[in-house]
């Protein structure tokens, strides 16, 4: 079997890690997959939103396989200069790669390590009631080089996430929707099935303005307020004129259901 799924049902784009058998850690070759299915992704205008999850209710991700994944990191300084600003970044996604469509994550089982910086540079995060987080890797001298130290602080604020970074204490469900890692919780094995009805209800939104939506704020973080506030205006400006920025109003006025083209 691949060792990264990927199905698309609608506009709603599936990848999930399919190494349940090593609690879905990826190796360098689950690396190069999860690439490919970003990549994908993110080149299909049919394709709105994607949910990444975890084959399996044991685990969403447990990081980097130690023995599979680090010999990749041995390209030399010049590729690793590359890499690091020019992505892809653990998991495919991570680092260098911009997608400005909605991600959701469907957690079900241990996310930890690498995998939490996995969930951490998506959206919204659904995780099953059995679920656990932590940065586990404190316990190999490995570091957390793919946005943990910089998203878990603007997820759950410098002190939680300098908690959760320093000791590498594993934390449960109830602890990470208490401090705001995990926006939903649902029963075992629910979480995809949630994500979907989320993902759907997204689907039906015209999709222009949530894109620019979130490209303003994510490109709006840790920029000063005035430089944020342009930010915002000048994309919310690549709007004007589309064909779906002046049916929405229309559609409202002549009260009818609108047509967008989500183009």
């Amino acid at each position: 079997m691949p060792k990264v799924l990927t199905e698309k049902k609608g506009h709603i784009f599936y990848i999930t890690i399919n190494r349940p058998e090593k609690r879905n850690c990826i190796d360098a070759e689950t690396e190069d997959l999860l690439v490919e299915a970003w990549t994908a992704f993110g080149g299909d205008d049919d394709a709105f939103v994607a949910i990444l999850t975890g084959e399996g209710s044991e685990s969403f991700c447990s990081g980097a396989d130690l023995g599979g994944y680090y010999p990749k990191l041995l390209g030399g300084p010049s590729y690793l200069r590359r890499r690091a600003y020019d992505g892809p970044g653990f998991g495919g996604f991570t680092r260098g790669i911009d997608i400005f469509k909605p991600i959701l994550c469907a957690i079900n089982g241990l996310c930890a390590a690498g995998g939490l910086e996995l969930a951490a540079a998506c959206d919204i995060r659904i995780a099953s009631e059995h679920s656990t987080f932590g940065c586990l890797e404190r316990r190999w001298n490995v570091g957390l080089g793919d946005g943990g130290t910089q998203r878990l602080p603007r997820i759950v604020g410098l002190g939680r996430a300098l908690e959760l970074i320093i000791t590498g204490k594993l934390i449960d469900c109830e602890e990470a929707y208490r401090i705001g890692l995990v926006n939903e919780i649902t029963p075992k094995d629910k979480a995809l099935e949630r994500a979907a009805e989320m993902a759907e209800l997204i689907c039906s939104f015209p999709q222009g303005a949530i894109r620019v939506d979130k490209e303003a704020t994510m490109r709006g973080l840790g920029t000063p307020l005035t430089e944020g506030l342009r930010v915002e205006n000048l994309l919310f400006n690549t709007l004007i004129g589309t064909h779906d920025f002046l049916e929405g109003p229309l559609a409202f006025t002549m009260k009818r259901k609108p047509e967008f083209d989500n183009q």
